[in-house]
C-alpha cells in the first residue's frame, strides 16, 4: 500500500492482520518493514501496519540526501497517522524504528495511546559502548566472529560505496545481534536476502548521528503509557539501554527478555508476543 506526503514523495507500507490498529516502525536506519515479518503473530490480534521507512522498499528517497535526520522520521511518521486516519495511535517502533518512536511520542504525545519500544536506545555513550563490547566478546568463540565483527567495523566506518555491499555487510554482522545463531536463526535471515538497504540513510546515521543523538531531555514529555522491552543478550540495545528508557517516561514497564539477543520478535516469540499484547489490550 502506498500514500503521497505532503512533499510529493511516495511511501509504502504492508498491512496484515485484523483488530485494532498498530503502526509498526523498523530499524537500520535504512531497512524496509520485511525483517519485521508477522512480529510474532500480532496480526493474530491487531491489525499491523507496517511503514517502509523513506528509501527502503518502494518508499521514495528525499531529493535530499541528508535528510534521514530522526525528525524527517518522525515527519514521515506523522504522515502517515494523518493518512491511516488515526487520532492516537497505538505505536511500536523496533531499534532505529524505537528511537523515531521515541522522539514521535515526545513531539505528538497526544497523537499516540500507547508506546512500544523494543529492542532501542535513547543514546550511544560510553555505557553503551562498553555494554556492547562486553556482548561482542562473548560472542568472540564463536566461528563465525572474526567476520562478523569485521564486517560490522567496516559498516560503522562507511566502507561500502553501493547498496548492495552494505547488504553484504549486514549480512556477515547479523549473526552478533542473536542470542545464539544456529539454523533457525540462519533461517529467518535467509528470508531476507533479497533486501537492499539504503546506504544513504545509514552512512548518515553512523558518520554524524549515533554518537551524537541523545533523547533522554525529550522522554518526560511522553505521556502514552509505555512497554519498554528488549532481550538480556542484545549487544548494542540492551538491558543498559532499556534501563535509561523507561525511568525517563512517567509509568513505564520494562520487559527484559531472558535468552535473547536483537530480534526478539524471532527469538523468542512467544514471550514477546504475549507481553506485547497484554500490554496493548490493557
Amino acid at each position: 500500500m502506498k500514500f503521497q506526503t505532503h512533499d510529493g514523495r511516495k511511501l509504502t507500507f504492508r498491512k496484515l492482520g485484523h483488530g485494532p490498529l498498530v503502526v509498526c516502525h523498523p530499524g537500520g536506519p535504512g531497512f524496509s518493514s520485511a525483517y519485521l515479518g508477522d512480529l510474532a503473530g500480532l496480526w493474530e490480534e491487531h491489525t499491523l501496519v507496517m511503514l517502509n521507512p523513506r528509501g527502503t522498499e518502494k518508499s521514495d528517497r528525499p531529493a535530499d540526501p541528508r535528510a534521514y535526520q530522526i525528525d524527517d522520521y518522525v515527519e514521515d511518521l506523522e504522515e502517515l497517522r494523518e493518512h491511516i486516519g488515526e487520532e492516537r495511535m497505538l505505536l511500536l517502533g523496533h531499534s532505529h524504528g524505537g528511537v523515531v518512536a521515541q522522539a514521535y511520542a515526545a513531539k505528538y504525545p497526544g497523537r499516540v495511546r500507547r508506546l512500544v519500544l523494543a529492542s532501542t536506545l535513547a543514546r550511544f555513550a560510553p555505557e553503551q559502548e562498553a555494554a556492547m563490547r562486553a556482548g561482542m566478546d562473548k560472542r568472540s568463540n564463536q566461528a563465525w566472529y572474526a567476520d562478523a565483527a569485521a564486517a560490522l567495523d567496516e559498516e560503522q566506518e562507511g566502507k561500502f560505496t553501493t547498496d548492495q555491499e552494505l547488504g553484504e555487510l549486514a549480512f556477515r554482522e547479523f549473526p552478533l545481534y542473536f542470542a545464539h545463531y544456529g539454523t533457525v536463526e540462519a533461517g529467518y535471515l535467509d528470508t531476507l536476502r533479497t533486501e537492499v538497504p539504503n546506504g544513504d540513510a545509514l552512512r548518515l546515521f553512523n558518520k554524524e548521528i549515533f554518537t551524537t543523538f541523545d533523547l533522554r531531555g525529550s522522554l518526560p514529555a511522553v505521556t502514552a503509557p509505555t512497554l519498554v522491552i528488549t532481550g538480556d543478550e542484545d549487544f548494542i540495545c540492551g538491558p543498559v539501554c532499556a534501563g535509561e528508557i523507561a525511568p525517563a517516561i512517567s509509568g513505564a514497564r520494562q520487559v527484559i527478555l531472558g535468552d535473547c539477543g536483537h530480534f526478539i520478535f524471532v527469538e523468542q516469540p512467544q514471550a514477546f508476543h504475549d507481553e506485547v499484547v497484554d500490554f496493548l489490550g490493557a
